[in-house]
């Protein structure tokens, strides 16, 4: 069965994107600090084409991010704040469904990524990752109301938090949004580095 998961890196505080997010600002106002300790893993610039790199605990986590994602759903806000950074070969190297109301045709990019724009919302872009992810997981990518939609919906059946040592004070919190239903989760990992807390979470259902 496929396992539908979200992973995130966030601030201690909540915060996935600082205010202010817009397609020239991706991130949001200040929200380098939650992003920053990934350019540096050797998995990630493996992915981007580049060599080197940190070969770490915190790489070997991202790699398994990769190795076992075999689809991604994300918003249009995402895909249209990532296009022009991913560029031609972007990261993903599997198929991914982008959430939105405005129709395009199916975009092919080199490395195996495909996007596929979904206008008929939540359920039918993950039944699409689901047939197209075969025996891996599909990943809710983001953005944070992306994952809060389908947080609100009880279709995540695992989450994965990147929490980094910082504050952010404002922007967009994960966690906003979900509704007012309690949901109990099960502690599937924690791993402390001195880059991040990674804490895997596995939703009750």
């Amino acid at each position: 069965m496929v396992t539908v998961t979200a992973d995130m890196a966030i601030s201690l505080d909540g915060f996935v994107a600082g205010p202010g997010v817009s397609l020239d600002n991706p991130g949001g106002d200040g929200a380098e600090v939650i992003f920053d300790w990934i350019h540096g893993l050797a998995s990630w610039r493996e992915r981007q084409g580049m060599t080197g790199g940190a070969e770490n605990r915190d790489s070997e986590l991202m790699r398994e991010w990769f190795d076992a994602t075999g689809a991604v759903v994300m918003g249009r806000m995402m895909y249209d704040t990532g296009e022009e950074f991913w560029g031609d070969n972007p990261p993903f190297r599997t198929p991914v469904f982008v959430l939105t109301h405005r129709p395009r045709p199916t975009l092919v990019k080199e490395g195996g990524t495909t996007f596929t724009f979904v206008t008929d919302g939540i359920h039918s872009a993950l039944d699409q990752a689901k047939a197209a992810a075969g025996d891996r997981n599909v990943d809710i990518a983001g953005g944070a109301s992306t994952v809060q939609q389908y947080l609100g919906a009880g279709l995540i059946d695992e989450v994965q938090l990147h929490v980094v040592p910082a504050l952010l004070g404002a922007g967009l919190r994960l966690f906003d949004g979900i509704g007012t239903e309690r949901r109990n989760l099960e502690i599937v990992r924690v791993v402390d580095t001195p880059l991040a807390t990674h804490l895997k979470y596995r939703l009750v259902k």
